[in-house]
């Protein structure tokens, strides 16, 4: 009788689960940033379907992709949109990952937009390049964004030191703008896709103008490293910015951890290949995705098997 009475508990348990939507947590970052916007989007698409495949994704707020990492690699979420340049320092166990160590588990879905290193400065703060930045006060983001990731990397390649500035914020980009309007920072520093709130809010405020990110003492660290895409800011997405501005870019890139199920994977990958053209209308960001820098730009884990096998089919019927 105990025996029975098991078997039907076991039985219950898995019919209650297949009748709720299972959950898919794709982690984003600051509601003032293009990460939440870009994840709400492809949701979007994937619960269009939801009557098909039972699954409901939700895009969650965070403070990026240092804090997503995290909280994949604890199963708090399932998949988490991730700069390329800290996806490559979480496979290498560098910082800012260092003492958690390598993420073995970790594994590349797809990559999104470019995130060009973006300056914002006011017409008089004297900055016309990144060696102007020296001195200055500056916002570079909070602690566990990948904003503040970038700008560490950035500071290592200059040999720069926090006494080189006048101030170090850590203001979110929700604050920035206002920041500079005020007076209170010469400039702000963000990784981001284009356009993006914090840069419309300050040049419409303010009249603020973009730096250019291209630099010769930056560009051979950046030729020679794989996250690194040379980058330009278009013109005339700002009021008042009519030129475009060279930078450099990391990319937005889709991560999980290996044992994200394939189906879950998969239905990420669909809507992400199969609907490209919906997806780009849906955030000016992903305007200009295609199909060959998903597959592949800033992607430096392991292919998840999903994205295998995907590549692998596409290739059979392809011959």
């Amino acid at each position: 009788g105990l025996m029975l009475a098991c078997l039907l508990a076991i039985t219950w348990t898995f019919a209650a689960k297949a009748d709720e939507p299972r959950l898919l947590r794709l982690g984003t970052g600051s509601l003032a940033g293009t990460y939440y916007p870009v994840g709400v989007a492809l949701c979007r698409l994937i619960n269009e379907d939801r009557r098909d495949h039972g699954v409901r994704c939700a895009a969650i707020p965070t403070d990026g992709s240092v804090e997503n990492i995290d909280e994949l690699r604890s199963g708090d979420i399932d998949i988490a949109m991730v700069q390329s340049d800290l996806q490559r320092a979480v496979l290498d166990g560098r910082p800012p990952f260092a003492d958690a160590g390598p993420f073995e588990d970790l594994r590349a879905l797809l990559s999104l937009h470019a995130e060009p290193l973006t300056i914002v400065t006011t017409r008089g703060s004297g900055i016309s390049g990144l060696a102007d930045l020296q001195g200055k006060r500056l916002s570079v983001g909070e602690f566990g964004s990948g904003q503040r990731a970038t700008w560490d990397r950035l500071s290592d390649t200059f040999g720069w030191h926090a006494d080189d500035f006048a101030e170090l914020l850590e203001l979110s980009p929700a604050d920035e703008p206002e920041a500079l309007c005020d007076g209170n920072i010469d400039a702000f520093v963000l990784t981001i896709g284009h356009p993006a709130p914090p840069v419309r809010e300050a040049a419409t405020a303010c009249e603020a103008v973009l730096v250019p990110g291209a630099d010769p003492e930056i560009a051979s660290g950046i030729a020679a490293s794989p996250v690194y895409l040379d980058a330009t800011i278009p013109a005339g997405l700002y009021p008042g910015i009519e030129d475009a501005t060279p930078t450099y870019a990391v990319t937005a890139t889709l991560v999980a951890r290996s044992d994200l199920p394939d189906e879950l994977a998969e239905l990420v990958l669909s809507a992400a290949f199969d609907r490209l053209d919906d997806l780009r209308g849906l955030h000016p960001a992903l305007a200009d995705l295609a199909p060959e820098g998903m597959q592949s730009a800033g992607l430096s884990a392991p292919l998840h098997p999903a994205v295998q096998r995907r590549a692998d089919t596409a290739e059979r019927v392809g011959q």
